[in-house]
């Protein structure tokens, strides 16, 4: 594939339940209902904790895999390539824009082009924030991959103030605000990806209850059709199998998730 027309973007916003996000009444909702493929009925990976649930979006296996079941990093016993390695084994260029530290695990050393961290729990709005430095950056340099992380919700929604609180809704509310920064000012040749990590109930997460499981995977490019549902069961595990099918990245054969097209 031509490495200048298959860019692609995630957006992760942590722990934005799929009804959440619905019950906001944000037009970007809309939006995404019209002009993406999407489910809002995708499955996480056991234990529904951020760091185990990342490690499974970029490796594409579950955590009795991978070896990560909370949200201290351990490292892996027989080592799986994940997806920053795989773009960047490929001669292309991954950056990750984040506001939660422990993601700095997501990649081996030297496999990223770029990254910036906004420290949450140092800094306040660090959602909008983050969203200026990473459009900025990929405006100006056009990487093959970005991977754009939004706490907020989960930090300041979920867990300060309860799952669907008027606060939590707000927070959504504030990252899809982000998104549709994002979908707007974007250079043209790139594909968005949107999804959560886990969802919650009450005040925590890492349950098995369909709350904590259930995310919204969505995805915007050519190769997606306007306002079509995904069919069948779709996993978290899937998405790292998307990017590399959609930048011409050859997965590592331990990869489970498929391919959304």
């Amino acid at each position: 594939m031509d490495k200048g027309q298959n860019k692609v973007i995630i957006v992760l916003v942590d722990g934005m339940r799929p009804d959440g996000m619905v019950n906001t009444g944000h037009p970007f909702v809309r939006t995404i209902r019209e002009r993406f493929s999407y489910t809002l009925k995708a499955r996480t990976v056991e234990p529904s904790v951020t760091l185990p649930c990342h490690m499974s979006l970029f490796h594409s296996v579950d955590p009795a895999r991978h070896g990560v079941t909370t949200n201290t990093y351990v490292p892996q016993v027989r080592p799986i390539k994940g997806l920053a390695e795989a773009i960047d084994g490929a001669g292309l260029s991954a950056t990750f824009f984040y506001t939660w530290e422990e993601l700095r695990d997501l990649s081996r050393p030297d496999s990223l082009a770029y990254s910036v961290l906004v420290n949450q729990h140092k800094r306040s709005d660090t959602d909008t924030e983050i969203t200026r430095i990473a459009l900025d950056y990929i405006c100006a340099h056009e990487p093959d991959f970005a991977f754009i992380y939004l706490g907020e919700t989960d930090e300041v929604g979920g867990h300060d103030a309860g799952w669907m609180s008027p606060t939590y809704e707000k927070s959504v509310s504030k990252a899809l605000d982000c998104i549709e920064r994002i979908f707007e000012q974007m250079p043209r040749g790139y594909s968005l990806i949107i999804l959560a990590d886990h969802g919650g109930h009450e005040r925590s997460h890492g349950t098995t209850l369909p709350e904590d499981m259930t995310i919204p995977v969505c995805a915007f490019g050519p190769e997606f059709l306007p306002g079509h549902e995904f069919a069948g069961e779709v996993s978290i595990k899937d998405v790292a199998p998307t990017v590399a099918k959609l930048l011409g990245v050859k997965p590592p054969r331990e990869w489970e998730g498929r391919p959304l097209y």
